[in-house]
C-alpha cells in the first residue's frame, strides 16, 4: 500500500508538468494496472494478459506506447483529420479528406450508441495510452496529450490505407479551393467529362509497381504432413506498420499476431482455435455519384427523382501549422444522402458512397479475435463490417475458407459500377447489402489449398477447386490475375504435404514470374537485330544477354543477372507507360507486361539493356554486380521517415518487388545520396502457424520489436528476416514463462 501512495504522488507530479490528468483519473488507471501482466520475450513481444478483455486492452495500449508511441499517435494524428496541425499545409485536404467522411461529433455520436462491451475496451484504450504518458512525462506528444475512448472508431479497420484514402487529393482540392457563393454557375457539360472521370478503383498499375498487398495460404488436413490445418500470414505494408503481440483474458481471449499501431484488436494473426490473414481487396464496396447541383437564392439544391432538394451544408474549422503558427482555414462542405461531395465533372458534382458505420467495423475487427471455428467466424463476417479486406482463414477441425470481400452492397444490374452513376434517380440506390452466402467464396476446396495475394478469387484454389464466376455480379471481384496469384497455384499445386518447413519454403519461393515473358521477348529482339543485315547490337550488350540466357529466374543475393534484368525491365517499364493510352482499361500484371513487350522496339529494348550497363558501371565500378550488393535493408533511426545511408552497415537482402512475382516483397529503392537500395516496404510480420491440438506457430518481423536504436530488439530479429528465416512463436503461458526476459505491470 506505501507503494502505491508513493508512486501516486509521483504520477501526479508527473502529470502536472506533462499531461492533465486528475488524480482520481491516476488512482483508478494504477488500481487496474495491478491486475495486468506484461511478458516480455526473448525477442521483447510484449505478452498481455490480465482478468477481463479490457484489461488486457490497457495493457496492450500501455505495451504499444512504450514500443513506439510515435506512430500510435501518428496513426490517431491521420485518423483525427489533425495532421495539417504538425506537418503543415500540406497535409490540410488530406484532413479534410478524412473528416468529411467521419468527423469527431460523428464519433462521439457513435460511442454513445455502442454496446456496453464495446464501450469498455474503448476506455481501455484510452486508459492505457493516458496512463502511459502519465507514467512518462518524458515522453513528449507531438499533439495529443489526451487519448480519447471515441478515437478508434475513427480507425476501425487495420488497412494499411483506409478506405477513403482512395478518394484522389486533387480532385478534392480542386473543387474546396474555389468559392462557391451568390452567383455560381454550373459550368457547360461535355460528354467526355463524364466518361473520363477518375474513379475510385486504385491506378492497376501503381499497384502493381509497388509490393503494398499481402499474401494469404491455408493449407486443409488432407495435404498436410501432420493431418492439421496450415495457415500463412504474410501482409506487405510500409515497414514497422504493425507490432507483434499477444493478449489474453481470463474472459476467453488467447489471440497472438499483428497489431497496427494504436488498435486494440490482433488484425492478422490466430489463437487457439482458429487463424485468419486479410488480403487488400478491390471488391468494389464504394460508388460514385454524379449529382446534379443547381443554386436558387443563394443555396444549393440536388435533384432527385425530378424534385429538388436542399444541399446539405457544414462548416469545417481546420487548424494548420504555417510559419511556426497555428493558422485557421474553413471549409464550406456539401453532402447528398450518398455521401460528401469530393469533387466535380462538368456541371455534376461528385459524392462517395461507402460503408460508414464505425461500430459495426470496430466489433468485427474486436469479435473475430475471439472466434472459435468456421462457424463463429462466419457469424461475426455477418456484421459485414470489413469494407477493404479478403480473408483466408483456418482452424483446428481442419476447415479451411476464403471470403472475397464482406461488406457489398446489392446494386441493381444494368450499370457499370466501376463509373460513376447517376445520383439524381433513386434507380441507382443499392438495394441493402449481399449477405455473407452471396459473396464469392470457397470451402474446404478439393485441391486441399487457398491462396489470395490481392489476386482475383477465381484462381484462389488453383485449378478445378476455385470458384465460379456464374452467378456473381462483376462488382464482387474485379480484381485481375497477377504474378504472384500465379506463382503461388504453381508452388501449392508441386507439392503433395506441407509442413510448417515447407509452407514457410513456399512463401519464399523465390521464382519471378514476369521474367519468363520479358527476357524471351529480349532476346528474340537481340538475334533480329543482329540477324539483319548490318546488324549490331550496343556495345557490351552481347555479355549482359549471355549472363540473363544462363539465370534460372530466381532471385538470389549472388545473382548478377536480377541486378540486370530488374534495373532494365524498370528501364523498359518507365518507356512503355508513356505510351498506354490515356483512359484505357485496367491492366492486370501479365497484360502490362505484354503491353511492356509490345510498345518497345527491339533497339529500344537493347538500348535500355546498354544503359542499364551504363548506370551499374557509373553508380558501382563495374555492371556484373550481384543483387545483394545493391538490394538492402538498413534500419538506422527507428523515426517513421526513416533515413538511409551507403556508409552506415546494412545487410543484403534476395527478395524483390511483387511487381516481378516475387511472393516474398522487399520493395527497396534508392534516397537522395544513395546509389544502393533500401528496402520500406513488403513483408512486415509474417507467421506460419499449424492447428491442433496444440497451436504451433513460428514468425519474423522486420528489424525487431523495438523502435530505439540501440535497444537489443532494435535489429535482433534483421537477420532472420532478411534471410527468410523465422523464430519460434512462444503462445501458451507455460512457454512464454520459460522464455520471459522481463515480467512487470504497467507503470511499474
Amino acid at each position: 500500500m506505501r507503494f502505491f501512495y508513493t508512486l501516486l504522488l509521483l504520477l501526479v507530479a508527473g502529470a502536472a508538468q506533462a499531461q492533465a490528468f486528475t488524480p482520481a483519473e491516476l488512482a483508478r488507471w494504477q488500481q487496474q494496472a495491478q491486475r495486468i501482466s506484461i511478458v516480455r520475450d526473448e525477442w521483447g513481444v510484449p505478452h498481455v494478459s490480465g482478468p477481463t478483455d479490457a484489461d488486457a486492452v490497457f495493457g496492450l495500449l500501455y505495451a504499444q506506447c512504450e514500443d513506439d508511441f510515435a506512430r500510435v499517435e501518428d496513426n490517431y494524428l491521420t485518423a483525427l483529420g489533425r495532421q495539417a496541425e504538425v506537418r503543415g499545409e500540406a497535409a490540410l485536404y488530406e484532413d479534410l479528406r478524412q473528416r468529411l467522411f467521419l468527423d469527431s461529433a460523428r464519433a462521439v455520436v457513435a460511442y454513445r450508441r455502442s454496446p456496453r462491451w464495446l464501450k469498455g475496451l474503448l476506455q481501455a484504450f484510452a486508459d492505457g495510452t493516458n496512463y502511459y504518458l502519465a507514467t512518462h512525462p518524458a515522453t513528449k506528444p507531438r499533439l495529443l496529450r489526451r487519448f480519447r475512448p471515441w478515437y478508434p472508431l475513427l480507425f476501425s479497420e487495420g488497412s494499411i490505407g483506409g478506405n477513403v484514402s482512395v478518394v484522389p487529393l486533387e480532385r478534392l482540392k480542386a473543387f474546396y479551393s474555389q468559392p462557391r457563393g451568390l452567383g455560381w454557375q454550373a459550368p457547360a457539360v461535355e460528354a467526355a467529362d463524364i466518361s473520363a472521370v477518375a474513379t475510385l478503383a486504385p491506378d492497376p498499375l501503381r499497384a502493381e509497381r509497388e509490393p503494398t498487398g499481402s499474401n494469404g495460404f491455408a493449407i486443409g488436413p488432407g495435404r498436410s504432413a501432420s493431418g492439421h490445418a496450415l495457415l500463412l500470414i504474410n501482409p506487405h505494408t510500409s515497414f514497422y506498420f504493425r507490432s507483434e503481440v499477444q493478449m489474453r483474458s481470463a474472459a476467453g481471449l488467447k489471440a497472438y499476431g499483428a497489431v497496427t499501431w494504436g488498435q486494440f484488436f490482433i488484425y492478422q494473426g490466430f489463437n487457439e482455435e482458429c487463424g485468419w490473414m486479410h488480403t487488400s481487396s478491390q471488391a468494389d464496396s464504394m460508388d460514385e455519384y454524379l449529382e446534379t447541383v443547381s443554386e436558387q437564392g443563394g443555396k444549393f439544391f440536388y435533384q432527385y427523382d425530378g424534385k429538388l432538394r436542399p444541399l446539405l451544408t457544414d462548416t469545417l474549422s481546420l487548424v494548420y501549422l504555417k510559419d511556426g503558427q497555428r493558422r485557421r482555414r474553413r471549409f464550406t462542405t456539401y453532402r447528398t444522402p450518398h455521401g460528401p461531395v469530393v469533387g466535380q465533372v462538368g456541371s455534376k458534382w461528385l459524392t462517395v458512397r461507402m460503408m460508414n458505420d464505425p461500430v459495426a467495423a470496430l466489433s468485427q475487427s474486436y469479435l473475430r479475435t475471439k472466434a472459435s471455428d468456421y462457424a463463429s467466424f462466419r457469424q461475426v463476417m455477418r456484421l459485414n463490417g470489413n469494407a477493404s479486406n479478403n480473408t483466408v482463414f483456418a482452424d483446428a477441425t481442419g476447415t479451411i475458407a476464403y471470403w472475397h470481400g464482406n461488406f457489398m452492397p446489392r446494386r441493381p444490374a444494368g450499370y457499370d459500377w466501376s463509373q460513376p452513376v447517376d445520383g439524381s434517380t433513386s434507380a441507382t440506390e443499392w438495394r441493402g447489402l449481399h449477405p455473407v452466402e452471396d459473396l464469392v467464396q470457397v470451402r474446404d476446396p478439393a485441391s486441399g489449398f487457398i491462396q489470395n495475394c490481392n489476386s482475383t478469387p477465381y484462381t484462389a484454389a488453383g485449378p478445378g477447386s476455385s470458384p465460379s464466376p456464374t452467378g456473381h455480379p462483376s462488382y464482387q471481384a474485379p480484381d485481375s490475375e497477377n504474378y504472384r496469384g500465379l506463382n503461388a497455384v504453381r508452388v501449392l499445386v508441386r507439392r503433395p504435404r506441407f509442413t510448417l518447413d515447407t509452407l514457410i519454403a513456399a512463401a519464399n519461393d523465390p521464382h519471378l514470374a514476369a521474367f519468363e515473358e520479358l527476357l524471351p521477348a529480349l532476346f528474340k529482339d537481340y538475334q533480329l537485330v543482329m540477324d539483319a543485315p548490318g546488324g549490331t547490337a550496343p556495345e557490351g550488350t552481347a555479355a549482359a544477354i549471355e549472363v540473363l540466357q544462363g539465370w534460372n529466374l530466381n532471385y538470389n543475393v549472388n545473382s548478377v543477372a536480377q541486378t540486370l534484368a530488374i534495373y532494365w525491365a524498370e528501364r523498359l517499364q518507365r518507356l512503355a507507360r508513356t505510351r498506354l493510352p490515356a483512359g484505357g482499361p485496367a491492366l492486370s500484371q501479365p497484360q502490362f507486361m505484354a503491353s511492356v513487350i509490345a510498345r518497345t522496339s527491339p533497339d529500344e529494348k537493347l538500348a535500355a539493356l546498354a544503359d542499364t550497363q551504363a548506370e551499374l558501371t557509373r553508380d558501382f565500378g563495374r555492371w556484373q554486380l550481384p543483387w545483394g550488393e545493391v538490394n538492402r535493408f538498413q534500419r538506422l533511426t527507428g523515426a517513421i521517415d526513416e533515413t538511409f545511408d551507403d556508409r552506415q552497415p546494412s545487410r543484403p537482402v534476395a527478395a524483390t518487388s511483387s511487381a516481378w512475382g516475387s511472393l516474398a516483397s522487399f520493395g527497396a529503392h534508392t534516397y537522395p545520396g544513395t546509389k544502393r537500395r533500401y528496402g520500406d516496404v513488403g513483408n512486415s510480420f509474417v507467421a506460419v502457424v499449424e492447428f491442433g491440438p496444440r497451436v504451433v506457430a513460428r514468425s519474423v518481423v522486420t528489424g525487431g520489436a523495438s523502435s530505439r536504436p540501440g535497444d537489443k530488439h532494435f535489429l535482433d530479429q534483421a537477420p532472420l528476416y532478411c534471410e527468410g528465416k523465422f523464430k519460434e512463436v512462444w503462445f501458451y503461458p507455460e512457454d512464454v514463462a520459460k522464455h520471459a526476459a522481463r515480467t512487470y505491470r504497467p507503470g511499474e
